[in-house]
């Protein structure tokens, strides 16, 4: 038992010991394989055979006819002439798969000639033109499907009680006609590819476009931008027609709102267009909206007087006026004191739908001017210190024989009193503007029978 022992021991650290020579010596896989050897004899007969086999592959190949083919010790010798250069790289390629073959000497060049270049493109151009005349009758299909599914596109794009059902605000309606008819073409053109089979194309199409599109989108960013101000406009409608609003400065009544510009008439009688996208981002001021409207306007008493005697006869001027309204009632204050001033400041309320605001606060300058005076409130004007020269005594003589001026003249005669003026509004812009919306045919997106905000 006791040899037995021994000899299994033995055996273990045998079989130990043995085995990393066991794993260095066994044989490495694909990757690390090492290139085949080159023999050390080659025979005359085996490089001729090498030689025939590429020449018979070469001459199976009409670009390859005219390659000259030498072997010697396995090392092979190409010259000539081919129609391309990628038919040189091919000539290699071809010549190195061949068993036997150690080297390739590529000497070939290619033909330059007019003849030679020109064939292969002719050749190419009269089967793609083959392939072209083959396929007519597929493309004429495909053409077909394609037409009939943008003409429907189109035709349930045009329904206007359609998208106006769907959206009741018109420039969204008009935005969803128009993506109905873009629709319709991506779509349309993709059947006719996909009836084609050239759908791999579409995905190039869609890729330039959305570059391009990406450089349009910066190019014309205003164009977009008065595009989405325009659509919030209609949205919000911050005026309706024929109000009486002030713009950027500019003042007008609204004549309509389009899809590019807010359009106004001016109190002079022309047309103003100011881009959406200049509307949308400004200071609204609407007269129209509240028909209670505020006039104020100043006037000067002398230092040495009582401004609050003088507020008091001035609001009663002011108050004793027509068109003047109770509630609210007419204000005032002391504005500033100047070096030989007191300026006073006259509010009043009048009502827009039966009263003219520039007639009306004209009259209540006059009335306060007029009642202050009579109270024996002395106005101060403006001193001004004057130098005769020589001609000055017939100036004077000359300003004596004419007389007093007309304005006073027409003062002592007398003059139309206040209460006698007409001071209903000018409707004659209104109608201008209400002419001009009938008459022209033009989109309009403001809309009566939604808020304003």
């Amino acid at each position: 038992m006791k040899s037995v022992r021994v000899l299994l021991m033995t055996g273990w650290l045998f079989a130990v010991c043995a085995a990393p020579s066991v794993a260095q010596d066994a044989p490495a896989g694909p990757a690390a394989s090492a290139p085949s050897a080159i023999a050390a004899k080659v025979s005359s007969t085996e490089s001729q055979d090498i030689a025939a086999r590429i020449r018979s592959i070469f001459w199976e190949i009409p670009q390859m006819r005219s390659v000259q083919v030498g072997v010697s010790a396995g090392v092979v010798s190409l010259s000539g002439t081919v129609p391309s250069a990628d038919d040189v790289k091919r000539a290699e390629a071809i010549a190195s798969r061949v068993s036997g073959v150690v080297t390739i000497q590529n000497d070939l060049e290619r033909d330059l000639t007019l003849a030679t270049s020109l064939t292969p493109t002719l050749g190419q151009f009269k089967a793609d033109l083959r392939s072209l005349v083959r396929a007519l009758p597929l493309i004429g299909v495909a053409l077909a499907i394609g037409l009939v599914i943008i003409l429907f596109g189109y035709l349930l794009a045009s329904v206007d009680r359609l998208w106006r059902w769907l959206m009741p605000n018109p420039f969204l309606a008009e935005i969803a006609a128009t993506f109905m008819r873009f629709f319709a073409i991506v779509l349309g053109l993709v059947a006719m590819l996909e009836v084609l089979g050239a759908t791999a194309l579409l995905g190039g199409v869609l890729g330039g476009a959305g570059v391009v599109g990406i450089a349009l989108g910066f190019a014309v960013r205003d164009t977009v931008d008065n595009y989405v101000s325009s659509l919030m406009l209609s949205l919000r409608q911050p005026f309706r027609a024929n109000d009486h609003v002030v713009i950027e400065g500019h003042e007008g009544r609204v004549i309509r709102l389009t899809s590019r510009a807010t359009v106004l008439m001016t109190l002079d009688g022309n047309h103003l267009r100011i881009p959406n996208s200049v509307v949308f981002k400004s200071v609204i001021l609407n007269y129209t909206r509240n028909a209670e409207r505020r006039f104020s306007f100043d006037l000067g008493v002398d230092a040495a007087d009582d401004p609050v005697d003088g507020m008091a006869v001035g609001l009663a001027a002011v108050n004793a006026l027509k068109f003047v309204i109770d509630e609210p009632a007419a204000t005032a204050v002391i504005q500033n004191v100047g070096d030989s001033n007191i300026v006073l400041r006259f509010y009043g309320w009048i009502d827009q739908d039966n009263t003219d605001f520039l007639t009306a606060r004209s009259l209540a300058i006059q009335a306060a001017k007029s009642s202050l005076e009579r109270a024996g409130f002395a106005l101060p004007e403006p001193i001004y210190r004057l130098r005769f020269d020589e001609t000055a005594p017939l100036l004077l003589r000359n300003a004596v024989k004419a007389g007093p001026p007309a304005g006073r003249a027409m003062k002592q005669q007398g003059a139309i009193p206040a209460q006698d003026i007409d001071t209903s509004p000018d409707t004659h812009i209104e109608r201008l503007v209400a002419k001009e919306r009938a008459r022209v045919n033009e989109s309009d997106l403001l809309d009566s029978a939604r808020p304003i905000e």
